[in-house]
């Protein structure tokens, strides 16, 4: 559960309008009513409080069907790749990270095969030319055969000639750079420097064996699908990897953070507020922020040649009409930044309105659903300011 010092007493204390919230609530909710999902979580901060939270639902927890409740962990995906990118944030700010360096200076086992030009930066942008490089589940907990797994990758194409999503390979390179910058492992170095520092205890990459019971397990509500282009790691049977909680332990560093709503709402509130933490803690400068919440893609396009909007792993709204198709539904402001995942999970801070938003899900449907239902409650949780 999130700390009680950092919950509201009430919606409006924290410039939140109560009916406003309910009808958050009530979106969420109308997908379990109506069996689209077997659980869904909502949680919506302001002010670094928590304003609200809801769960709806049951789900299988410790391998036994029960209530979902406040209580209740989910696995958030792609969202988790907002956390890391925190953490490599922290390096940046501290000169202990350059964007300009080349990937293989740092890990030298990653610079065959022509991946010897990519650069730090090309990395957080999903541009760096090895979206679907392999990292088979058998090796996601030996360090030293994911840096075999390197040597072996290959380039799909020229780095920076293109954006696509690199759903888990980015993110497993930013990890091993996490762990040679601080000398520890990488999920030791998340919890000691991002989350714990934030004093958000039940923010996870890498679960602890003892949380595993509280956890949802993933299910596929509608009959699952192969993803569209550009997703093509996030498999049916990908989706189900992480109900093991070996793999959950790992900390899979693209997708396999476990949290709450109101942990994933209240990560944000730290960083639409100047980088200080609820408890009070500086986790980033303002300035860090800035640099990178700031747009470094333009003149890219995605698979749906939607223009691509991304700052250093992180994903921005923007104001050219299609901040509903990043996950920030249709009133949110231009400099709302945050990320989804393969779900539906959402996580997203506003810096102006001072709004931040956490929803989670276990159950996955068709991917229009999953966009409506992104879009109605995104859309709501920005129009909650009061």
């Amino acid at each position: 559960m999130i700390k009680q010092d950092f919950v509201a007493a009430k919606p409006e204390d924290v410039g939140i309008d109560s009916e406003a919230l309910e009808a958050v609530f009530a979106r969420a909710k109308r997908d379990v009513d109506d069996g689209t999902l077997p659980s869904a979580q909502v949680a919506v901060a302001r002010n670094g409080k928590l304003a609200g939270m809801r769960t709806f639902g049951s789900a299988v927890q410790g391998g036994e069907e029960k209530p979902a409740t406040d209580e209740t962990l989910y696995t958030i995906y792609s969202c988790t790749k907002a956390v890391v990118a925190a953490a490599i944030w922290q390096l940046l700010e501290r000169d202990e990270l350059g964007l300009a360096e080349r990937v293989a200076d740092i890990i030298p086992e990653f610079g065959t095969n022509g991946k010897d030009v990519v650069t730090v930066e090309q990395v957080l942008l999903h541009i760096a030319g090895f979206p679907r490089a392999p990292m088979s589940p058998k090796i996601w907990g030996d360090r030293e055969k994911r840096l075999e797994a390197f040597s072996r990758w290959r380039l799909t194409w020229e780095p920076a000639s293109k954006f696509e999503y690199h759903a888990t390979s980015a993110h497993w390179v930013l990890a091993e750079i996490l762990h040679r910058r601080t000398g520890c492992d990488f999920r030791d170095a998340i919890r000691e420097r991002v989350t714990g520092a934030m004093g958000l205890d039940e923010l996870f990459v890498g679960l602890p064996s003892e949380y595993d019971d509280r956890v949802a397990e993933v299910v596929h509500v509608t009959e699952p699908v192969e993803p569209p282009g550009g997703f093509g790691e996030v498999t049916p049977q990908a989706i189900l990897n992480f109900n093991a909680p070996e793999n959950r332990a790992v900390g899979v560093p693209g997708g396999g953070g476990i949290a709450s709503a109101a942990e994933l709402a209240m990560f944000y509130q730290t960083l639409v507020n100047d980088g200080v933490a609820p408890n009070g803690n500086r986790i980033v400068k303002p300035e860090t922020i800035e640099l990178a919440t700031e747009v470094r893609t333009e003149g890219y396009v995605d698979l749906m040649d939607v223009p691509v909007l991304r700052g250093l792993s992180i994903v921005i709204a923007g104001d050219d009409g299609n901040a509903n198709m990043r996950g920030f539904g249709r009133v949110a402001g231009p400099r709302t930044f945050g990320h989804g995942g393969a779900g539906g999970q959402i996580g997203w801070g506003d810096p102006d309105s001072g709004i931040s938003l956490g929803c989670v899900t276990n159950g996955f449907v068709d991917w229009m659903t999953l966009g409506r239902r992104v879009t109605a409650i995104s859309s709501l949780a920005a129009k909650c300011g009061a």
